[in-house]
C-alpha cells in the first residue's frame, strides 16, 4: 500500500487493485469516424473483443451511429456513451440530441466537455455545468472532460492545476461518484502521437484528486474515477496503468484498431 495525504490534511491509501474499489473505466471515443456505414460493424468488433468482467468499457459514437451500436452490442457489456448532449430537453435546438432522446434509444451515459468542443464548438465552462446538471436530472451518467493546453503544461503542475480547477469549480457540487467519471485529457497529447510520461499522469491525477478531497469532501476523491485520455494506446497502457489515481483511459486513434481490447486488458490487470 502507498500513503498519501489530501490537500486538506486527510489521509488516504492506495493499492494496486484501485484505492476504494474504483472500478477501471476504458472509453473509445470514434469522434467524427468512421466515414461508411459499412465500417462500423469492424469497429463494433473491436469493442465486442474487451473482456468487460473487470473493467467497464463505453464506447462513443458519433450521431448518426448511435441506434446502430445501441442495437448491436446489447448484451455486450459495453456501454454506448454519445459525443455530446443538448443542455437542456426537446424543443426548438437545432442540431442537437436532447438526453430524452437518448435514454429512449436505451443509452444511460454521455460524454461532454471534450477539448475539440471547447475548442471549435467554444463550449464554455458554464454551458457544460448547465449541461451535467441537465444530464443529471435526466437521471443519466457522464463522463466529463478536462485538460490543458502546451503552453499551460509548460508552466508546470500548478499552472495545469489552475486549468483544471476553472474547468471543475462550477460542477463540484454535481459530482457524485456513482453518476460522473472524470477524464483528463492533456490538450497537447490528444491525437499528437505525444503521451504524458506515466509521471506527468499521474501526478496530475493526483493533483486532481486532491483538489476535489479540498473543495469536495475526501470520500468523493477516493471514489471518483478518473480516466487519462491523451494519446492513450496499447503500448503505453501498461505502464499508466500501473499508476495508483489513474482508473482507465479514454481512448481516439486507438479505439478505431483492434488493439482496444488490448488497452482494456492492462487496466484490468491492476
Amino acid at each position: 500500500e502507498a500513503f498519501y495525504t489530501f490537500g486538506n490534511g486527510e489521509a488516504y491509501t492506495h493499492t494496486n487493485t484501485r484505492n476504494m474499489g474504483r472500478k477501471p473505466i476504458v472509453g473509445g471515443n470514434w469522434k467524427c469516424n468512421p466515414d461508411s456505414f459499412s465500417k462500423l460493424d469492424g469497429l463494433i468488433a473491436n469493442i465486442k473483443a474487451c473482456d468487460t468482467s473487470k473493467c467497464d468499457v463505453y464506447v462513443c459514437p458519433s450521431p448518426l451511429h448511435i441506434q446502430y451500436c445501441v442495437d448491436k452490442l446489447g448484451g455486450s457489456g459495453a456501454m454506448v456513451c454519445p459525443q455530446n448532449c443538448n443542455f437542456k430537453g426537446t424543443g426548438a435546438y437545432t442540431g442537437e440530441v436532447a438526453c430524452e432522446q437518448l435514454k429512449d434509444l436505451g443509452v444511460e451515459w454521455v460524454l461532454i466537455g471534450h477539448s475539440e468542443r471547447r475548442e471549435y464548438f467554444k463550449e464554455s465552462d458554464e454551458l457544460l455545468a448547465t449541461k451535467l446538471k441537465y444530464i443529471l436530472d435526466q437521471g443519466m451518467k457522464c463522463v466529463f472532460c478536462i485538460g490543458e493546453k502546451l503552453d499551460v503544461r509548460e508552466k508546470g503542475l500548478d499552472a495545469t492545476m489552475a486549468v483544471c480547477a476553472e474547468q471543475l469549480v462550477q460542477i463540484k457540487g454535481l459530482l457524485d461518484p456513482a453518476k460522473v467519471v472524470i477524464a483528463y485529457e492533456p490538450v497537447w497529447a490528444i491525437g499528437t502521437g505525444v503521451t504524458a510520461t506515466p509521471e506527468q499522469a499521474q501526478e496530475t491525477h493526483k493533483a486532481i484528486r486532491e483538489w476535489i478531497a479540498k473543495n469536495v469532501s475526501a470520500d468523493c476523491a477516493g471514489a471518483v474515477r478518473i480516466q487519462y485520455g491523451g494519446s492513450a494506446n496499447a503500448k503505453n497502457a501498461p505502464d499508466l496503468s500501473a499508476c495508483p489515481d489513474i482508473d482507465g483511459f479514454l481512448v481516439g486513434g486507438a479505439s478505431l484498431k483492434p488493439e482496444f481490447k488490448d488497452i482494456v486488458a492492462a487496466i484490468s490487470k491492476c
